[in-house]
């Protein structure tokens, strides 16, 4: 997902308070909702067992493709996605679920939990609940949260290293997160590495205009004079050419998913895609034998470069390049956690994030990771994508409320 500037939140104007039964939570007030809106579990679509007894934590989850969760004693109940918190409607479910959950619990919630972004619905929802009910209200990293999920659906609360690829989770300081590996424990999580970032001609666009990553990435490789001439059919192209030599309304992203889009963008596949992530699936449907350049990737420092690969994209066949990358990518991304794996003392990899809807990529990285002897966990009865978000802040502020202490969502040092 990309920056998309969301608005503060707000009750729906079309709002019928008659709808829904017992507590409904809205921004400054709980009122009481009706019976109808439950059922025997109202919106709830997945129960995960929890391997311990959990107090009682409201998620309120992400911002695309929204869930929300209760977890609570030896279970976490996770709601149907209510969409992406962009509409009235959107909006409406996302309530009237949060309330659904919240009525269903046996004792009120000790702590509700939140997305670390500022400005998100969800953010101003968890802080209006946790100041009517008098509770904490928790913000968790994106990618600390989607490598959470994959710990409560195994039962972890072990050290872990989590691989989370995506498009967009806002970091620790604000940046823009997508491709990061990271040490999580019951106490938090560290940033143990990262790809190395590219910049993002024109935000959001960039995740529907591919060639505009390819003309990052071809900055990011000396050849910025290269962009004009080579997308020419694209009336924007000496806009972002100044974009990226002035680094003006160009921040800098690790994302995994741009990564990715850099590469269709070169490959000329999709180079403009209706949808977020159409054009990698397009790359993906390709591969037909991967193949690896073995100097394809530069690791220092736990950063991870992949433009040597991205050099070697430019003016290859679609088909030739999607095989490439995808294998290069692969062996990379093993080199990477085996340094971190080693570094870290720790055998169990989380992979986490929508890019890991790839099968090439998912089914790659794990094998590469058992032949080296590190054992890859996956999500079982959730997708690797923001569905799961809900479920990992509820077990980031389970865990701890394990060790006595609130989550830090970086630990230093």
């Amino acid at each position: 997902m990309q920056e998309r500037r969301p608005q503060p939140y707000r009750r729906p104007k079309d709002h019928d308070p008659s709808d829904c039964i017992r507590w409904r939570i809205g921004r400054n007030r709980l009122t009481m909702v009706t019976d109808k809106y439950l059922g025997d579990l109202g919106p709830v679509e997945v129960v995960i067992p929890l391997p311990r007894p959990a107090p009682t934590v409201l998620a309120l989850g992400a911002f695309l493709k929204n869930t929300v969760c209760l977890a609570e004693g030896d279970r976490a109940l996770v709601s149907a996605s209510v969409g992406n918190l962009e509409s009235a409607e959107a909006l409406r479910q996302f309530e009237n679920t949060s309330a659904a959950l919240l009525a269903m619990a046996g004792t009120a919630p000790g702590v509700v939990t939140h997305d670390l972004h500022p400005d998100f619905p969800s953010t101003h929802m968890a802080e209006a609940t946790a100041a009517q009910l008098g509770i904490e209200a928790l913000p968790v990293q994106h990618h600390h949260a989607h490598v959470a999920a994959v710990m409560a659906e195994h039962g972890l609360e072990d050290p872990v290293l989590g691989l989370a690829l995506d498009g967009y989770g806002f970091g620790d300081g604000g940046e823009m997160w997508g491709g990061e590996l990271l040490y999580v424990d019951g106490e938090g999580f560290r940033r143990v590495g990262h790809l190395a970032p590219l910049r993002q001609p024109g935000g959001d666009a960039a995740a529907r205009q591919p060639w505009r990553m390819a003309a990052a990435a071809l900055h990011a490789l000396g050849r910025t004079d290269d962009i004009p001439k080579r997308f020419h059919a694209f009336a924007g192209a000496p806009v972002i050419t100044q974009m990226l030599e002035r680094g003006f309304n160009a921040p800098w992203t690790s994302s995994c998913g741009r990564l990715f889009d850099a590469a269709c963008g070169l490959l000329g596949v999709m180079p403009v895609a209706a949808l977020e992530g159409e054009a990698p699936m397009a790359l993906e449907a390709l591969v037909s034998d991967t193949a690896i350049d073995p100097h394809g990737w530069r690791l220092t420092d736990g950063v991870l470069d992949m433009t040597p690969l991205l050099a070697r994209l430019i003016d290859r066949e679609p088909a030739d390049g999607a095989n490439l990358f995808h294998g290069t990518l692969v062996a990379a991304m093993t080199d990477w956690v085996q340094w971190a794996a080693t570094t870290w003392d720790v055998r169990w990899i989380v992979l986490c994030g929508g890019c890991f809807l790839n099968r090439v990529l998912k089914e790659g990285l794990t094998r590469a990771l058992h032949d080296i002897g590190l054992l890859a966990l996956s999500p079982r009865q959730l997708g690797p994508g923001d569905t799961a978000i809900s479920l990992g802040q509820a077990w980031v502020a389970v865990m701890a409320d394990n060790n006595g202490k609130s989550n830090k969502n970086e630990k230093k040092g």
